[in-house]
């Protein structure tokens, strides 16, 4: 039997790179943010818990990547349908099609009322709403960078309940408002179930093998969950296909952290971005203990490769 011989992804020597004592504001905590690079500037749009125990979205900026400022305010945010009402807005993830940026996030009533919300920016200083898009019991939205089979294409996770096993799927939409053609991402023909439940993580990347997708699996111990990140690469012209998977887990709560541990809810890394550079490295910034943002980097190749050494048998 072989056992991982390195680390794939290193963390920060200066983590978190974001936390609450590092807002402008009063706040409990500082999480789970979708990330991308725009113009000269690396784009935190983080969860941020506010004293009145509201998630609300909360953008972070930096030159260099690695030191961060926020925003004195909250962006304003687009008035939801009276419709489809809003208590906490949380875990955006961030696509560029165009000159768009197009946000999927957690728009909640409560724990278990969730929906998958869409909204869109070109300037990260104005937003726009697109849609409310999926019925109540949907989260972990992932809007693929680009079209496939002329439909755009999202990874998300319908459930029941938060304490029930559930996984990540895909589904298609001509427009971003309507969505169907659901089904379950599949390995080896059957749904795909890594961990007591899963869902996606960051935006998808396009690479020559197919797509690479970074995903939280979850498992169970006497007294709760463990959140941790692997990687697969999913078929480039049907992602509910998955050509490989990491064996071992790539990002990891760390007993010696306690940035990590330490928080809302401990024993947790989750990530909702990957942002690949210039040199072939990708940036994560990942949620830690549901209460500070820390930074982990990886090689793309490597990840890729590791994902292939365990292939679909199909």
């Amino acid at each position: 039997m072989e056992f991982a011989t390195k680390k794939y992804m290193v963390k920060y020597e200066n983590n978190p790179v974001m936390s609450p004592s590092m807002m402008p504001i009063q706040c409990l905590y500082t999480f789970n943010p979708g990330a991308i690079k725009y113009k000269d500037e690396y784009i935190l749009m983080m969860d941020v818990t506010t004293l009145d125990d509201i998630h609300r979205i909360w953008i972070a900026r930096s030159k260099d990547g690695y030191n961060f400022k926020a925003d004195p305010q909250p962006p304003k945010w687009p008035a939801p349908d009276p419709t489809h009402p809003e208590t906490c807005t949380y875990d955006p993830r961030i696509t560029q099609i165009g000159d768009e940026f197009i946000i999927l996030y957690a728009s909640d009533l409560s724990q278990n009322n969730v929906r998958v919300g869409i909204i869109k920016t070109k300037d990260f200083e104005t937003f726009e709403r697109v849609a409310i898009a999926s019925e109540l019991g949907n989260r972990n939205g992932a809007l693929f960078p680009e079209k496939i089979n002329g439909l755009y294409c999202r990874l998300d996770r319908p459930f029941g309940n938060e304490q029930d096993p559930c996984s990540m799927w895909v589904s298609y939409s001509p427009d971003l408002v309507f969505w169907g053609k659901s089904e379950p991402v599949k390995f080896n023909g059957v749904p795909f179930m890594d961990g007591f439940k899963m869902g996606a993580g960051a935006v998808p990347i396009r690479v020559k093998e197919g797509w690479l997708e970074f995903y939280h699996t979850v498992s169970t111990t006497c007294n709760g969950f463990i959140y941790r990140i692997k990687a697969c690469i999913l078929d480039a012209e049907n992602p509910a296909k998955i050509l490989g998977y990491t064996k071992d887990f790539l990002l990891y709560p760390e007993p010696q952290n306690d940035y990590e541990n330490e928080g809302r809810v401990g024993n947790v890394t989750f990530i909702c971005n990957a942002i690949p550079e210039p040199d072939g490295s990708i940036k994560i910034y990942y949620g830690a203990a549901d209460t500070n943002i820390g930074l982990a980097t990886c090689n793309m190749q490597e990840i890729i490769d590791l994902c292939m050494a365990n292939p679909c048998n199909e």
